[in-house]
């Protein structure tokens, strides 16, 4: 399957015209991501450094005069789902239907002119594998609209938009990182994110001039983040915010770290510490990208995952099996990415070395009695953009 966006637009295309018997006016592309370093922190209005994947979802849209909105998904079961825009409301949209009709609902919720389309989906970016593939769903439908009815949104608010749809419609209290990377990722980047202000800049991260490949190893254990884990998460920082008087975790300074942790429950401890030493993580992995040593990254992203495996327990037996199997066989750092409670592992590897790693951590699956990881490559590339 080709999954680049650009190769895929024209057979996106027909296939509109063959469910919808039109053409239509347009063909758009979002991608997936991973993220680097900064895990949990964007709800904390923290630093993320996440990259956008080549693995993209792709929709074919054309406006409706009628107010309805009719959703196909190459992914599905071959139907397409049929709703009025008007009668649109959070908890009336089962499956992955949710993720387009909260971007429409969200549009209109702001009191945007946002009226009915046919749309045809195609995503190529794994589900429950901590790759954003909701967000890529959204944040195709976002930019679809802002440029089929002249919305004039900027990338950012597109983003906030396509979160809003996530947290009040989908009913997942994600931050706002995903989005962000779908939509404003460059390609041969990483895209250093300010949570709170939405202030972005593009790091640049030639993996292949360094010699170096990223792999994303797909351990195929599915995570649901609306089965209340997440939230419990985010309403445990937001309680440690509150008792140290804060806006927010980010605003404690990690030379503070000690003291402020002796001041709260020992049940939100770990939590303030994960999320205070990542930031600082973040802050490490753009300076060595600037220094130009992104193999330094390594050691960044293995104690990044002791502090999400340790701290935040969100990893599980699979994703830290992967780390310890690609270390041990010679990757540079390994962390699991995402949500967690499941999802995918990154590894950073010397191009020679990618083949060695992949077989080394698929038989430690093996004979732990797991199911083959999939692997994948990791390159940077281009955020939201129309591709036809």
């Amino acid at each position: 399957m080709n999954t680049r966006a650009g190769g895929r637009s024209e057979r996106v295309r027909r296939d509109f015209e063959r469910i919808h018997g039109r053409a239509p006016e347009g063909v758009w592309a979002a991608p997936g991501r991973v993220n680097l370093i900064g895990e949990h922190t964007d709800y904390n209005d923290g630093f993320a450094l996440p990259m956008a994947l080549p693995q993209a979802a792709v929709a074919a849209v054309g406006r409706r005069t009628d107010g309805l909105l009719r959703l196909h998904s190459a992914q599905g079961d071959g139907r397409v789902t049929e709703l009025r825009v008007a009668d649109l409301a959070p908890g009336t949209v089962p499956g992955w239907a949710r993720y387009p009709a909260g971007v429409v609902w969200a549009l209109r919720e702001r009191g945007l002119a946002a009226g009915g389309a046919d749309l045809h989906l195609d995503s190529a970016v794994p589900t429950g594998a901590g790759l954003s593939s909701s967000a890529a769903l959204e944040c195709v439908v976002a930019v679809a609209y802002e440029e089929l009815y002249g919305l004039g949104l900027g990338r950012p608010e597109l983003a906030r938009v396509a979160q809003y749809a996530e947290n009040a419609f989908a009913g997942v209290p994600c931050g706002v990182m995903d989005q962000m990377a779908s939509v404003c990722c460059a390609e041969g980047s990483a895209l250093h994110l300010d949570s709170r202000s939405l202030e972005v800049r593009q790091v640049p991260f030639d993996l292949g001039g360094h010699g170096l490949r990223l792999l994303v190893l797909d351990t195929r254990v599915k995570h649901d983040l609306a089965d209340g884990a997440y939230a419990a998460l985010r309403a445990g920082c937001e309680r440690a915010a509150g008792l140290l008087g804060l806006p927010a975790l980010r605003d404690l300074a990690e030379a503070e770290l000690d003291g402020a942790l002796s001041r709260l429950p020992a049940e939100l401890v770990p939590l303030v510490r994960h999320v205070v030493t990542e930031n600082g993580r973040v802050e490490r992995a753009v300076a060595r990208l600037a220094d130009g040593r992104p193999e330094a990254l390594g050691p960044v992203l293995t104690e990044g995952h002791a502090s999400l495996r340790d701290d935040y327990g969100v990893s599980c037996a699979e994703t830290d099996l992967a780390v310890e199997a690609a270390v041990a066989a010679g990757a540079l750092g390994a962390r699991m990415t995402g949500g967690g409670f499941g999802g995918s592992v990154i590894a950073l590897v010397r191009a020679g070395e990618a083949a060695r790693v992949t077989a080394a951590v698929t038989q430690a699956f093996t004979a732990a009695g797991f199911g083959a990881p999939a692997a994948l490559e990791a390159v940077p590339s281009a955020g939201a953009r129309r591709v036809g």
